[in-house]
C-alpha cells in the first residue's frame, strides 16, 4: 500500500519548489523590463519640463512629439557654489537629488527654509535655445510641503526674471487642498510674474492670501503649509543659495 501524499514534508518541497520558480519568473520580468521602465521614467521628466515651461499642452504629449520639442533643449550642469556652467559631472547620469543625500556631494543647511536639510554642488539646469542666451531657463526646484517634499520645474523667460511656467510632478498633499498645486488654473496664474524687483537680487515671488500683482498668486485654499512650503521653495531656489547667482548673469547681460 502506497503512502499518503499528504505529509508535511511533501507540502513544503512543492511550497519550496513554487516559490522558486515564481520568484525566478519575476525577477526575469523585472530585469527584462528594467529598460522599458527607465525609458518611461525618462519620458515622463521630459514631459514635464516641457510642460512647466509651456512648451507643450497636455493633450499635445506623444513620445514622438516630446522627443522633438526636447531636443531644443541644452541640459547644463551648474555649480551652484559659484553661478557658473560646468562639466565636473555628466548631466546625462547626474541625479541632482541624490547626490543631495551624499556628503561628498553636498553641504548640510544650518538655515533651511525649504526643507531639503542638505544642497547639492551641482545642479541641473535645462536651456532652450542658445546657452548663452536662452528663450527659456528651466530650474528644477523641490522643497517640503505639509505631508511631502515636493519636486517640480520652474520655467523662466531669457531675461531670468519672467515667470513662464511652474508645474509639480511628485508630491503626496492632501487632494483639494494641498493637492490644488496641480489645479491647470492655480498653474496659469504664474506666467507674467516677476522673481526680483529691478536691481535686487532678492527673490519675491510666493503665495499670498492678497497677492500682489508682480510677484504673488493666490495661496492654496484651506493649506496654508503647503503654501507657505512652495513659497520657501521657489525664494530658496531663486536665492544666491539655489540658482541665484546663476541666473544673475542672465539678468546683467553677462
Amino acid at each position: 500500500m502506497s503512502k499518503s501524499n499528504d505529509t508535511i514534508k511533501k507540502t513544503f518541497i512543492v511550497a519550496f519548489i513554487l516559490c522558486l520558480v515564481c520568484s525566478v519568473i519575476v525577477s526575469g520580468a523585472a530585469v527584462s523590463l528594467k529598460p522599458l521602465q527607465q525609458a518611461n521614467q525618462e519620458l515622463d521628466r521630459r514631459t514635464n519640463i516641457l510642460l512647466a515651461a509651456g512648451l507643450i499642452e497636455p493633450d499635445e504629449v506623444t513620445r514622438e512629439k516630446v522627443e522633438e520639442l526636447f531636443a531644443q533643449i541644452n541640459v547644463r550642469v551648474v555649480d551652484l557654489r559659484t553661478g557658473e556652467l560646468t562639466d565636473a559631472v555628466n548631466p546625462d547620469t547626474y541625479n541632482q537629488v541624490k547626490a543631495a543625500s551624499d556628503p561628498a556631494m553636498s553641504t548640510a543647511l544650518q538655515n533651511d527654509p525649504a526643507g531639503i536639510r542638505r544642497l547639492e554642488q551641482y545642479g541641473i539646469v535645462y536651456l532652450v535655445g542658445d546657452v548663452n542666451n536662452p528663450d527659456r531657463i528651466i530650474l528644477p526646484v523641490r522643497g517640503a510641503g505639509l505631508w511631502s517634499t515636493l519636486h517640480g520645474f520652474l520655467a523662466l523667460e531669457g531675461d531670468a526674471n519672467t515667470i513662464a511656467g511652474l508645474g509639480f510632478h511628485d508630491h503626496a498633499e492632501t487632494p483639494g487642498l494641498g493637492g490644488e498645486v496641480d489645479n491647470p488654473n492655480w498653474k496659469a496664474q504664474w506666467p507674467g510674474k516677476q522673481v526680483y524687483n529691478e536691481g535686487s537680487q532678492e527673490p519675491q515671488l510666493g503665495l499670498s492670501k492678497s497677492p500682489d500683482q508682480e510677484h504673488e498668486v493666490d495661496a492654496l485654499s484651506g493649506a496654508t503649509l503647503t503654501s507657505r512650503g512652495v513659497t520657501n521653495l521657489l525664494q530658496f531656489w531663486t536665492s544666491e543659495r539655489g540658482y541665484g547667482s546663476f541666473l544673475a548673469k542672465f539678468r546683467q547681460g553677462v
